[in-house]
């Protein structure tokens, strides 16, 4: 009986996605089609819990069929990950005018990710202490204990590094190991070298011109094919989307939500009151927030489903060059790395929120100055060289509360509701990402705005 089920879950998660592609085929716009894959997803992930409750065998096995669907699609994004990074950085250096503004744009863009960080961090103080949240008021379970657990044996290998050690990861040795995703720092570490190759082809250009022309025509021809395959994955957006809604939803219990509504909600408020601030920093810049807000939803949408700033990577350089008119170099740059450093949400709001939650429990006052404003600078280095998938939450906060001496085991105290805060966290990430790409443009005057202007545009995936 239980097998009969699960068949006809899948079987409705197919019609769901014959309904997408009906959608597709009468030419609805695939911002339309975004939001309503998010909307049977979350209809239909609700439907199955109450049907079979989040904890139920059924549920557990049709999730794995949805993962195909869902993390299937996750998955093609971050296989294009690195090649994306490597082909976007090169180009982006390479058509640089004698590289004089590699510099400025890099520095730009690097000093709006980790100012933002900042901002973040203390806006989840004040959130915290306006919410009086406080890690002594939460109770441990079983799963939380052994959270714990595994996040004090994590810390084993992060303690053991000193500050210079952890910059020093970042420097490629085996650049092809870094490409596999070989360790935590591997992203930044392929940044910095397509950055060297970029670099190079700039040098060659002055003895050996004909030389970087043609390795400029390989790179070209290398990026375009690259963007045609993300292309294709995007075709793919909806659906990804429906199925990680309904397995994200139908799996997460109402119950314990509600034992922890009080962190869920200031999380939330935090991440909202960051994303405002995001508004603002655009609008003093000269760009429509309402414009900005309408054609980055898709991006954000998916960020919020999805759970990985890396995977989002295509989508925000499309959407930066694309709808907001940012510079194809910049944006490139950006997007690259707004997923390793600088994240607002997972490296900026979390960390900070847990170490004034936890510091009572080791006799600090978190209303004291000097913890405050040292946990913010303790905050904004620790952004550095944070993964943009899964866990990078989990490793900032190791780095924040070892480096304040705080008991990092507390952090296992918020797994229950941890991919809930996740989703919030990663699109805030990906904001920041944009935010940075469009004001460095500005900046540099690298942005077309009537690109940005134009209301009516939709750019679709599925005719480009």
């Amino acid at each position: 009986m239980e097998t009969l089920w699960i068949v006809i879950n899948v079987l409705v998660l197919l019609l769901l996605i014959g309904i997408l592609y009906w959608m597709q085929k009468k030419h609805y716009s695939f911002t339309k089609r975004v939001f309503a894959g998010l909307g049977l997803g979350v209809l239909f992930g609700a439907i199955l819990q109450f049907i079979y409750s989040a904890d139920s065998d059924i549920i557990a096995k049709s999730s794995q069929w949805f993962n195909l669907v869902g993390y299937g699609y996750v998955r093609l994004l971050q296989m294009m990950v690195i090649p994306l990074i490597m082909v976007s950085i090169i180009s982006a250096i390479m058509n640089l005018k004698g590289g004089r503004n590699l510099g400025k744009m890099s520095g730009l863009i690097i000093a709006v990710l980790i100012l933002t960080t900042g901002v973040a961090a203390s806006v989840g103080i004040a959130t915290t202490l306006t919410f009086d949240l406080s890690a002594e008021n939460i109770q441990a379970g079983a799963a939380e204990h052994e959270q714990g657990a595994l996040l004090e044996e994590k810390l084993g290998d992060v303690k053991e590094q000193t500050l210079p050690q952890q910059i020093l990861e970042f420097i490629p040795s085996n650049p092809f190991a870094d490409m596999t995703g070989a360790r935590r720092s591997s992203t930044i570490a392929v940044v910095i070298f397509s950055a060297f190759i970029g670099i190079a082809v700039l040098g060659i250009d002055r003895k050996h011109p004909e030389q970087a022309e043609t390795f400029r025509g390989m790179v070209r021809a290398l990026y375009a094919i690259v963007m045609r395959i993300v292309t294709l994955i995007l075709r793919l957006t909806p659906y990804g989307i429906l199925a990680l809604m309904a397995k994200t939803i139908a799996g997460t219990d109402l119950q314990v939500i509600l034992d922890l509504v009080d962190f869920v909600l200031a999380s939330y408020v935090a991440l909202i009151v960051m994303f405002i601030i995001h508004l603002i920093l655009l609008s003093l810049f000269g760009f429509n927030p309402l414009i900005y807000v309408k054609k980055a939803l898709p991006v954000l949408t998916f960020a919020f489903t999805s759970r990985s700033s890396a995977a989002s990577i295509p989508l925000i350089v499309q959407t930066q060059n694309k709808k907001l008119g940012v510079q194809e170099g910049i944006a490139n740059l950006s997007a690259s790395l707004g997923a390793t450093m600088g994240q607002n949400g997972c490296a900026g709001i979390y960390p900070a929120m847990l170490a004034v939650m936890i510091a009572p429990t080791a006799g600090i006052n978190p209303l004291d100055w000097t913890f405050i404003l040292t946990l913010i600078v303790v905050v904004m280095i620790s952004s550095f060289g944070v993964a943009g998938v899964g866990g990078g939450a989990t490793f900032a906060s190791l780095i924040v509360l070892s480096t304040m001496n705080l008991p990092v085991a507390l952090a296992g105290l918020l797994i229950s509701v941890e991919p809930l805060i996740d989703m919030g966290r990663t699109a805030l990430n990906v904001n920041g990402s944009i935010t940075a790409g469009l004001v460095t443009g500005k900046v540099m005057k690298e942005v077309n705005t009537d690109v940005y202007k134009d209301r009516n545009q939709d750019i679709d995936v599925m005719q480009t």
